[in-house]
């Protein structure tokens, strides 16, 4: 958890102006400081990875879906990366196709059964880190 702390720091002055009319001034100033412990940038780094993965999971799902063109540079990418994540749960269930034309729409819903695993393991990972935590 990252920790908050505000230091507030007052000044009074009291005197007399020039022509001799009472003066009174106060002055507050405010400084708030926030600090983060290890177990925090941890968490973030699992929640962004995973972000990441899902995000690039979901983008081969659309384009299989919609029959992209695999000899496109940027969707042989993707196949090429998100095929090591899918890869050990590409048998569990059939893949699906229909050819309407020249495109080929794959519906592979390993890709789903992946995003899920996915987003358990890096909730896992974060219980794990937050074990010991106080709330």
């Amino acid at each position: 958890m990252s920790d908050v702390r505000q230091t507030v720091t007052r000044t009074e002055e009291t005197g007399v102006d020039p022509r001799g009319a009472a003066v009174q001034q106060e002055t507050r100033e405010i400084r708030t400081e926030r600090s983060t412990d290890g177990k925090t940038t941890a968490q973030n780094v699992v929640w962004f990875i995973l972000g990441l993965i899902e995000v690039l999971l979901a983008l081969r799902f659309v384009l299989k879906l919609l029959g992209a063109n695999s000899a496109s540079g940027f969707v042989n990418f993707i196949y090429a990366v998100t095929g090591v994540l899918t890869a050990p749960f590409d048998n569990i269930f059939n893949v699906a196709s229909s050819v309407a034309g020249q495109t080929r729409s794959v519906f592979e819903p390993s890709i789903i059964v992946a995003a899920i695993v996915y987003a358990a393991i890096a909730y896992g990972i974060v219980k794990l880190l937050n074990i010991n935590q106080r709330h």
